[in-house]
């Protein structure tokens, strides 16, 4: 192998080393993509990503081969750590001052969000930008929150530690700059440096990334599955492009588990592509971030043919004729500057890191050149010019072509896996659900849900067959399903799996619950591990869960007494008794003990409690299941089904609740936001007003199954469901009255109970003239809120006489103004034109 040259820079070196790797990965196995055909001009990506146990070894060998004192972990500030972002300088200076959450979180909410290209946010850009937050400004305590963020804008809020990035150095780094502990108090960990990583470039030394990425980990995973289950092995190297049932799966938006692919604006982009082949998807994943987000259209429209394909100048045709004249990756900035300028594809990317850093010297003299350059060829300098300010940008954000490429293939082969084997792909994804960012909870919560709508068995725990992890077993019916493993038990380690599966494998399955004490090495029996286990139905096919955990005790004692006497080769009577004569330990637990008390409602939700806060989801029922069938007629929709295109209607949900959060308004009036989930594993939050909550406090118990009328609005392009009405629901006593929202002369729910929030406005011989009230709500559409007062006015004045009307203007925060509107002469026809002002927004009532 040839020596690496001496005195290189920095850059020089890295170019050097990636080419070694990409040329040492080719040896190796050609790559992963030498089936697709793809012109590169960057290659750093194609050998930069690995699998996680494959990184680990990398960090190793590179901590082994330069050791411990001239390698570490480079010290990073990245911009999230700094207070340049706006909304967080708004939200931490807040809770310093003691300012409520939700005045915080309004004020922070008025920040315009705006693409990358614009520049770093500052609050006097926030200002100049967001009309809303400079009105808001002229408050005396908003004025001090946002002058007091202005202070910290551009002060470290915190330091990180980069998560793959490695220094090297040919002598002790010390040497070169001060070091420090690392963050995490692990005294084996490499140390950090202290400068951040553009200083650290600027000092000459090597910064080297070893990423590790836990999808390669989940395909490697479901190869596994897919061997030991069919006996196939599949080679993701070879897989064809252009399989019709992963593209199919694609385009009908079922994005879940696929990398790059799962968020919902992803997930949207990809049912316009509809794409047919990895270039498309390598442009798709290119294209979406902010910047270029904005072409994504352009580009959907020109592949389907529904807008003809269109080129800043004719002569870029062979560079953007394949990204339908949409300028998508950094190659193409280059090819652009060769073709357009002159300049040679080394020149071209001096230029393009010149654009990219808004070093505002270096661009002047960049653009000088490109003009010149492109005089020299015969354009005209408006040409050359505006060709120019439609790179600029593009350099600053673009992705290499083999990042896109590479990330793209990477997509293709989870979904191309998901769609041809779906069981062990979703096993794969289960198993590292801990990997994943969002938690294991959360993470196996959505795969549960993403298997139940594909049709996908997710079996509980059992003591007698579960692994350590989740993993694919056959059922006599139906097709493969995926069993719990034990340490996905919460408070379940694997040590105490280890012990458990042991015992199994050394004599076979435990027949009863007191086989499974006296076989299991005592070291194991953790009070609390076997308890959770219980809870979450592992021992079920042995005993029941009542009456295991009121023997958990016992059971444990006299296991670890027997053993340790077995072990000190003392005998008891107990070992002296034949193998039918024992009394099983002594603690006599029976297979039913227990069985009719769970059956009963109470302790059946308990049941299911323990499961979802023990295994993440409920496995063995919905806890709405059953009251899913009896209200199937009567609900609007299922709540993964709920849309922005339903805002200013009411609709009926149902779920039960598995969260809630107690809120106050500005007046200090109590209000709370709970989450409910259906038995399809739907979930939203619904926020219950302070009139509506006086009136149903006691039935937000996390594990009730409710039924509500809500209104759906949309705010800062989130939902915000308001609930109307809601009512328990109890099995076989479901009233569909009680939901009715009261409209024209109605002033009750169907139970005699008056709406909440409504009062007594009925008038009567003793009280004078008859009074009508209106209830208007506020909605994040002020010119419709102010054009539907100004009718019911106008209206009133139509209709002029002696009766009172009363106008309660229900505001976003749950709120009520009430205020008299012009006196009228009530009438049906009156109350019918009011009622078609203030449509789906209100109501009106004699």
């Amino acid at each position: 192998m040839r020596k690496v040259p001496e005195h290189l820079s920095q850059q020089e070196l890295e170019a050097y080393l990636w080419g070694a790797a990409n040329l040492l990965r080719g040896l190796i196995d050609a790559g992963d993509y030498k089936q697709y055909v793809f012109p590169l001009l960057f290659f750093k990506r194609l050998s930069d990503v690995w699998d996680e146990e494959y990184q680990k070894a990398l960090a190793e060998t590179g901590d082994e081969t330069y050791a411990r004192d001239t390698s570490d972990d480079r010290f990073t500030i990245p911009d999230g750590a700094h207070w340049s972002n706006v909304r967080n300088a708004v939200r931490d200076v807040g809770r310093a001052l003691g300012m409520t959450y939700s005045d915080v979180d309004r004020v922070a909410r008025l920040v315009p969000t705006m693409p990358a290209s614009f520049g770093v946010m500052t609050i006097d850009k926030a200002l100049e930008e967001g009309p809303e937050l400079r009105e808001a400004y002229g408050d005396e305590q908003i004025r001090k929150l946002i002058d007091t963020a202005r202070a910290l804008e551009g002060v470290a809020r915190h330091a990180s530690t980069h998560a793959a990035g490695v220094v090297i150095a040919p002598e002790p780094l010390v040497n070169f700059l001060p070091l420090q502990r690392p963050s995490s108090g692990n005294e084996e960990a490499l140390p950090t440096t202290q400068y951040a990583m553009n200083e650290v470039a600027e000092l000459g030394l090597l910064k080297m990334d070893f990423l590790g990425l836990t999808n390669l980990t989940i395909l490697d995973l479901a190869v596994d599955v897919i061997r030991d289950t069919h006996g196939v092995e599949v080679d993701l190297s070879k897989l064809p492009d252009g399989d019709v049932k992963t593209y199919e799966m694609l385009s009908s938006g079922d994005t879940f588990g696929v990398f790059q692919l799962e968020s919902g604006g992803m997930r949207r982009a990809v049912q316009e592509l509809r794409p047919t082949s990895i270039k498309d998807l390598a442009a798709l994943v290119a294209l979406y971030r902010p910047g270029p987000m904005q072409h994504i259209s352009t580009y959907i429209r020109a592949k389907h043919g529904e807008e003809s394909i269109r080129y800043p100048h004719p002569d870029l045709a062979d560079a953007l004729d394949e990204t339908y004249g949409v300028i998508v990756y950094q190659d193409q900035v280059l090819h652009i500057a060769q073709k357009f300028a002159g300049y040679t594809l080394g020149q071209a990317d001096v230029m393009r890191k010149a654009m990219g850093k808004k070093i505002r010297s270096i661009m002047r003299a960049e653009e000088e050149r490109f003009l010149e350059g492109a005089a020299a060829k015969g354009y005209s300098q408006t040409e050359a010019k505006s060709i120019f300010d439609l790179i600029e940008p593009f350099a600053g954000y673009a992705f290499n072509k083999a990042h896109a490429v590479s990330y793209a293939t990477l997509a293709y082969q989870t979904a191309y896996l998901k769609a041809n084997y779906p069981e062990e792909y979703m096993t794969a994804v289960l198993i590292m659900a801990s990997n994943h960012p969002a938690g294991a909870a959360q993470r196996v919560a959505e795969a549960y849900t993403e298997c139940r709508r594909r049709g996908i068995d997710i079996l509980p725990p059992d003591v007698n067959r579960s692994g350590v992890n989740f993993r694919l077993e056959g059922q006599e019916e139906g097709g493969p399903a995926i069993r719990f493993g034990l340490a996905n038990i919460k408070n379940v380690g694997e040590g105490v799996v280890e012990g458990i599966i042991e015992a199994r494998e050394a004599e076979g399955g435990f027949a009863s619950v007191e086989e499974f004490f006296a076989r299991v090495n005592y070291r194991h029996l953790n009070k609390r591990a076997l308890e959770s286990m219980a809870k979450a139905g592992a021992f079920d096919a042995l005993c029941s869960r009542n009456a295991l955990l009121g023997s958990l005790d016992r059971a444990i004692t006299m296991a670890q007494r027997s053993q340790q006497q077995r072990e000190a080769g003392q005998g008891s009577l107990f070992d002296m008794l034949g193998e039918e004569e024992k009394p099983a330990l002594g603690f006599g637990i029976s297979a039913l003990d227990g069985d009719e008390e769970e059956t009963s409602s109470a302790l059946g939700r308990q049941r299911l409690a323990w499961e979802k806060e023990l295994l993440g989801v409920y496995v063995s029922e919905h806890p709405f299941a059953r009251a899913a069938k009896e209200l199937e007629g009567h609900l609007s929709c299922r709540l993964a089904e709920v849309s922005a295109e339903m805002a200013g209607r009411e609709v009926v949900l149902g779920g039960v609740v598995i969260s809630s959060r107690s809120l106050s308004t500005r007046n200090g009036r109590p209000f709370l936001a709970a989450t409910i989930e259906d038995e399809m594993g739907g979930s939203l939050e619904i926020t219950v007003w302070p009139d509506t909550y006086e009136q149903t406090r006691e039935m937000w118990e996390v594990g009730t199954p409710v039924v509500a009328t809500v209104r759906v609005r949309t705010r800062d392009e989130r939902l915000q469901l308001g609930v109307q009405r809601a009512v328990v629901y109890e099995e076989g006593e479901f009233d569909p009255s009680t939901l009715v929202v009261p409209r024209g002369n109605g002033k009750s729910m169907g139970n005699g109970k008056p709406w909440p929030g409504q009062r007594d406005t009925e008038g009567s011989p003793n009280n004078g003239p008859p009074r009508l009230r209106i209830v208007l709500e506020e909605t994040d559409d002020h010119e419709g809120d102010e054009e539907r007062l100004r009718s019911l006015v106008n209206a009133l004045q139509e209709y002029a006489g002696e009766g009172l009307v009363q106008l309660s203007i229900r505001q976003r925060d749950g709120e009520e103004v009430a205020m008299e509107l012009p006196r009228a002469r009530y009438c049906p026809e009156l109350e019918q034109r009011l009622g078609e002002i203030v449509g789906p927004w209100g109501t009106v009532g004699a």
